[in-house]
């Protein structure tokens, strides 16, 4: 049973009181806030447990491997992984991007080779590839939007024909759209092309299957997920892993190193040069233990039913005043709500917001591409997540009624 009372309750930060008043936290597709057993753990970790990994052979050392390593399998049975080696860990999912990007860039792909992207896509998942078209000639495709902010799958098959990556998001974090990843992957393999997916807004708000949805490399963060920052994952099929060079050399991702040339560890080792992010790896780990004891199936019912709360709420109290992006169909889209309100520049809204306590995002929300697209300069974001419930909508729209009194409307 999703116990929404309990769940609030273990985060410190929803108890906060700002002037006498609660916060309401809608800016998860930003950043989560933390829970007490994810807090705890790093705390935990820090005071009693901390050693260096993979170097030093005594007792405490050989406990912080195992504990980082668990880490890992943790992760890759939350996402279903065939094995725990397939799981890397990052920095971010700007870097997992950027591994992939750069490195099978510069191993596999030659002028005139083609990468097809969305108009949806986060500045992580274009920039990267811009970055090698200009270093090494690729051609840039691109997916378009439906008018109600869904891809326009119609012309797939010209746009992915020789294609030699087809990379995308499977949540956008502007729209909410949720893509149909498998029916993507399928005919982009297909075309033979090798896939990526940015899973930044759905891992952590379904049920994820890197199995299932069949495609080669997945890239998702920690810190959106009630982990902490810096520590991000890429996830990837082995003999794809395998042909990927790393990113960066140094120490612990070698095998052998001599005058003249060097050799690399194994996967997921080859990826991981340098003291890895061990305190961070321990927080994701607590964080997939905590939404797996709550149970990835309700945490998304919730998340569905709170978001059509939240669209027929505003909808209703605001008609059109408020313009909502993205579909309306909730089968096919997120807790993610960004809109324009009145003729109000987001920032001023977002202002008004935070007099009363309400956290929300407000700009191009790193997707400049798109809201050109949209004709938005920037946008009000509210995001949703487990913690958040019919009240944190109530006080956003009752926030938003109150612009007509500061702005005279």
């Amino acid at each position: 049973m999703f116990d929404l009372a309990r769940i609030r309750n273990d985060f410190p930060h929803l108890q906060r009181r700002i002037e006498g008043s609660p916060v309401v936290y809608l800016d998860s597709a930003n950043t989560s806030q933390k829970p007490t057993a994810v807090i705890e753990a790093m705390q935990h970790f820090t005071e009693q447990s901390y050693a260096p990994i993979n170097r030093s052979a005594y007792r405490m050392a050989a406990a912080a491997t195992d504990a980082y390593e668990n880490a890992r399998t943790l992760i890759a049975n939350f996402i279903n992984a065939g094995s725990p080696d397939e799981v890397v860990f990052t920095k971010n999912a700007t870097e997992s991007l950027n591994l992939f990007a750069q490195g099978w860039s510069r191993q596999r792909l030659k002028q005139g080779d083609i990468v097809v992207l969305t108009h949806m896509e986060h500045h992580a998942n274009i920039v990267p590839w811009q970055m090698m078209a200009a270093e090494r000639g690729i051609e840039i495709r691109w997916i378009p939007l439906t008018d109600d902010g869904r891809l326009d799958l119609s012309d797939l098959d010209n746009i992915i024909d020789g294609a030699s990556v087809v990379s995308f998001t499977s949540m956008s974090n502007v729209l909410g759209t949720l893509n149909p990843v498998r029916e993507i992957v399928d005919r982009s393999h297909a075309a033979g092309a090798t896939v990526m997916v940015d899973a930044c807004q759905s891992v952590p708000h379904a049920v994820t299957d890197v199995q299932a949805m069949g495609a080669d490399l997945i890239a998702f963060s920690g810190h959106k997920m009630l982990g902490p920052s810096g520590i991000g994952v890429l996830w990837g099929r082995p003999d794809i892993l395998d042909q990927l060079p790393p990113l960066m050399g140094g120490g612990n991702m070698i095998d052998d190193v001599r005058l003249d040339t060097f050799s690399c560890a194994p996967v997921p080792a080859k990826f991981e040069a340098g003291t890895p992010p061990i305190i961070e790896a321990i927080g994701l780990g607590a964080a997939v233990e905590y939404l797996s004891s709550i149970g990835m199936a309700e945490i998304r019912q919730h998340e569905m039913e709170l978001t059509q709360y939240a669209l027929d709420t505003l909808t209703e109290r605001f008609g059109s005043d408020i313009v909502i992006h993205g579909p309306r169909n909730i089968e096919e889209r997120g807790g993610v709500l960004s809109f324009a309100f009145r003729d109000l520049h987001p920032h001023d809204v977002s202002q008004i917001l935070d007099e009363k306590n309400v956290c929300v995002r407000a700009g191009h929300h790193c997707a400049k591409p798109l809201m050109r697209i949209i004709e938005a300069h920037a946008t009000v974001r509210a995001s949703l997540y487990l913690y958040n419930d019919t009240n944190d909508v109530d006080i956003l729209a009752d926030a938003l009624t109150s612009a007509d009194d500061i702005f005279g409307l």
